[in-house]
């Protein structure tokens, strides 16, 4: 099983290495090992039997102990049109192409499975963004447009990549600033 690397570790703050496609077996199990964990933070009974294991929508290597551009999504995202609707990603040596110069952040501000410690404040990021990465469960390179929670997500693991976590955005002066046009999710 894997172990959640905390923040207190500098190895988080350290900038990732590309990973070499095609995958590597290795590489391939380890995205489908943290898949596989991600999916399992989600179920209710394996939270309550392991009280250490905290709910979680993305995970990136270095949070697992590996330096490398790798990072997994999942999560329920019901719409009208799909209420089944699931988002999942294996993504490889992911890299933001386009970004909105609208921004967004949640209201009940993010956290983290690397940091334990509360950190109150507006983490803002981009409303709409376009990732280009290689998808593992797709089997090939993949453009992904998102917005809104999403795009949240998407650049909250990206960040994990470049050694920076979600507090480091926190206007330490004024944590809960708004910011004229940003969008509250």
């Amino acid at each position: 099983m894997l172990k959640i690397v905390k923040d207190s570790n500098p190895q988080l703050r350290k900038k990732c290495e590309e990973v070499p496609l095609p995958l590597s077996a290795e590489h391939k199990a380890l995205i489908e090992e943290m898949m596989a964990y991600l999916k399992l933070s989600q179920d209710d009974e394996y939270r309550e039997k392991h009280p250490e294991c905290r709910e979680g929508v993305g995970l990136a290597a270095p949070q697992v102990g590996h330096n490398l551009r790798m990072l997994v999504i999942a999560y329920d995202a019901p719409t009208e049109e799909d209420p089944n609707k699931r988002i999942e990603y294996e993504l490889v040596n992911p890299k933001i192409t386009a970004n909105s110069i609208k921004k967004a952040f949640l209201q009940g501000g993010e956290g983290c499975l690397s940091v334990d410690d509360v950190h109150e404040g507006y983490v803002y990021r981009d409303f709409k963004i376009v990732v280009e990465a290689y998808d593992n469960l797709q089997g090939k390179k993949i453009h992904i447009t998102a917005r809104g929670y999403d795009a949240i997500v998407l650049q909250h693991e990206i960040d994990h990549l470049n050694g920076v976590l979600f507090y480091d955005h926190i206007d330490p002066k004024d944590p809960f600033k708004r910011l004229d046009n940003s969008v509250a999710i």
